[in-house]
């Protein structure tokens, strides 16, 4: 199967968690030589943000997002907003919540008002909020997701989705439905499968065509949690992978 599409690809850089906290810049230059455009970070390893930017710079690689967690957002948020705009990262990513969060949908819904504000400031920067989903955020709540209830209770251009393939599908919803569900709402998809891509559960040739069809999507970010090969060699086939579909 091949596609094309106008969205780039990158790396969500847990994918290469323990490579980069010993070497950021060794293990981004192999990034880099495999070919990914960009990544999405989480964190910087061993370096300080400026120290990473000028890794970033000289190796020609784009910051597609950041992961950021929610003490951080509440507790720096203006360094956060400084790091984005330092690094040039569009979007603010929030990658998990507790399952425990989603007991009711009146606490859903606080968190998509309190994810809304944060939207709302990021946005007057230039920078957009998203959501990255696990599995606990498609158990039912009055017959609804509680995503559903969480970015119900948000105004769309203060927050976005980030929808994570792999953990939809673990969580028995379809990833090909969920892509229509959110339609203009889904600038970021998380390429997943349960290991390496292509070799799991996740029909990618429906999901690809459901992406293309919305065609929101404008970063295909690849990662990966588990692996069958060293994780720079587990990341190396999955662009090939992405070339394969016409992704690269």
């Amino acid at each position: 199967m091949t596609t094309q599409s106008k969205a780039s690809v990158s790396l969500q850089l847990w994918s290469l968690r323990d490579d980069v906290k010993a070497d950021f810049a060794r293990t981004l230059s192999s990034v880099a030589a495999i070919g990914y455009p960009a990544v999405e970070t989480a964190g910087y390893g061993n370096l300080g943000v400026a120290e990473a930017r000028k890794v970033l710079a000289d190796l020609g690689l784009k910051v597609s997002g950041m992961h950021v967690g929610l003490g951080d957002l509440q507790s720096r948020l203006p360094e956060i907003i400084d790091e984005a705009l330092l690094l040039k990262s569009p979007f603010i990513v929030l990658p998990w919540l507790p399952a425990e969060r989603f007991i009711s949908v009146a606490a859903c819904q606080k968190i998509g008002e309190l994810l809304n504000e944060y939207g709302e400031t990021l946005r007057a920067f230039g920078l957009q909020l998203a959501y990255h989903n696990h599995g606990g955020e498609y158990a039912l709540l009055k017959g609804r997701p509680v995503l559903e209830w969480i970015l119900g209770s948000a105004e769309p251009r203060n927050l976005k989705a980030e929808v994570d393939l792999y953990w939809t599908h673990f969580a028995g919803y379809s990833p090909v439905q969920a892509i229509y569900d959110l339609g203009a709402r889904l600038p970021l998809l998380h390429l997943k499968d349960a290991k390496e891509l292509g070799r799991g559960p996740v029909d990618y040739p429906k999901v690809l065509a459901a992406a293309q069809a919305v065609g929101a999507v404008e970063y295909y970010v690849v990662e990966q949690e588990e692996y069958s090969y060293p994780p720079l060699e587990a990341v190396r086939l999955d662009f090939e992978q992405l070339r394969a579909w016409g992704l690269v």
